[in-house]
């Protein structure tokens, strides 16, 4: 069942026939990193394999001796590292292994929390990679997943079942293709279970996880609203920077993402108040707050998607203003606004903040998204002024 064809088989098929550089593949755990890339490698080593690691840890003649690369091919070998950043010299070893053999392989190293980390500093592989951050199931993966030619696609109906199975157990492949609500309640209490008591233990040595786990669950209870941080150190009583430097942590680690306020051109704009949505919309019961994190997962896949495949840099923001006039988030497009999404339940009544802050921000576009309207078969991306659009119909043009 988890062998169903995923965009990011597409992606890495492609990145492969075109670049000589690494694919870094991160994204959150149990999001299919392994199964994909397994498909497509000809050769798979994993940190968590003892007889593998004894390899590793021997160099890259080691590795280069492993993988059999003295032997004549007819095109180069495909090969997959996985969960190599828990090795605490990977990059060292990657650095070596690229610059001696790169010209005879293609390297796929995989990741759920930390490949991504070592973009904020000196960076000992920059020119040696490509990111490449999965995500979940969406709309748009759904209908297609062929390699994409652009940023919006024709929109397409999905499948009723599809769509129920989404909005019900996730995007994560396991829960979302055996659709059984028993067998997704369990696989959700695992995972927070296996985030907070083993990725934190070894990514954050957190020592007080008893605190940091009611901090998850404060979080998992907010997801599509502001985060105030001096209202949580208050609540679980430990530093406001305690908690900056944890929820940072929870972010490394895919449980949830920040979307952080735009405010160039707009009057009295709100800079500091981030947002939080959890990566996993499948448990909240707050169907409001579900409708925000299902639309706000979707819209983070894309621009991270759009950037990661070369079309530009992207960004997921928010507006609010001092006047609490608010749109739910704006995309943003080589530091341009693009276009502004509000999302409702069943409200058809257009938003008077999407006209007020198109015009303050001159994006292309402004939609109210309705998550339960009907599909309609038309291009949102045609229409120039705020309008009322159905879910099913957006979402369905993004990846």
């Amino acid at each position: 069942m988890n062998e169903q064809p995923r965009l990011y088989t597409a992606v890495l098929r492609d990145h492969i026939e075109q670049h000589r550089q690494m694919a870094m593949v991160s994204g959150p755990r149990q999001v299919g990193k392994t199964t994909v890339c397994r498909a497509i490698g000809d050769a798979y080593l994993n940190w968590d394999n003892t007889d593998d690691r004894r390899i590793l840890l021997r160099g890259p003649a080691s590795l280069a001796e492993a993988l059999q690369l003295d032997r004549l091919r007819t095109r180069p070998l495909v090969a997959v590292l996985d969960e190599l950043h828990k090795y605490t010299k990977w990059k060292a070893l990657l650095k070596g292994f690229f610059d001696t053999h790169g010209a005879r392989l293609r390297l796929i190293v995989t990741g759920s929390s930390r490949m991504n980390v070592f973009r904020r500093g000196g960076d000992s592989l920059m020119g040696r990679y490509f990111l490449y951050r999965m995500h979940p199931w969406s709309v748009g993966e759904c209908l297609r997943t062929d390699l994409p030619k652009g940023e919006i696609q024709p929109s397409a109906e999905m499948a009723t079942a599809d769509w129920d199975a989404l909005w019900e157990h996730g995007g994560f492949p396991e829960p979302f293709l055996r659709r059984d609500s028993r067998f997704t309640r369990r696989w959700r209490s695992l995972r927070q279970e296996q985030l907070s008591r083993e990725d934190l233990r070894e990514l954050a040595r957190v020592t007080d996880l008893g605190t940091m786990e009611i901090l998850m669950q404060l979080l998992a209870e907010r997801s599509g609203q502001q985060l105030v941080y001096s209202n949580l150190a208050q609540e679980i009583q430990v530093a406001v920077d305690t908690i900056k430097r944890w929820i940072d942590f929870l972010g490394r680690m895919h449980y949830g993402f920040i979307v952080r306020p735009w405010f160039v051109n707009i009057a009295k704009a709100l800079r500091k108040e981030p947002k939080w949505f959890l990566r996993d919309w499948s448990g909240l019961a707050d169907e409001g707050a579900r409708a925000e994190t299902f639309v706000a997962c979707h819209l983070l896949k894309a621009v991270e998607g759009w950037t990661d495949l070369g079309f530009g840099n992207f960004e997921l923001r928010y507006l609010r203003d001092k006047q609490k006039r608010e749109v739910d988030f704006i995309v943003v497009r080589d530091h341009k606004p693009w276009f502004l999404v509000e999302v409702k339940l069943s409200d058809t009544s257009l938003a008077e903040s999407l006209s007020y802050f198109q015009a303050q921000t001159k994006a292309s576009h402004a939609f109210q998204v309705v998550m339960n309207l009907p599909y309609e078969q038309a291009d949102c991306f045609k229409v120039r002024q705020p309008v009322v659009v159905p879910a099913k119909t957006f979402l369905s043009q993004l990846l």
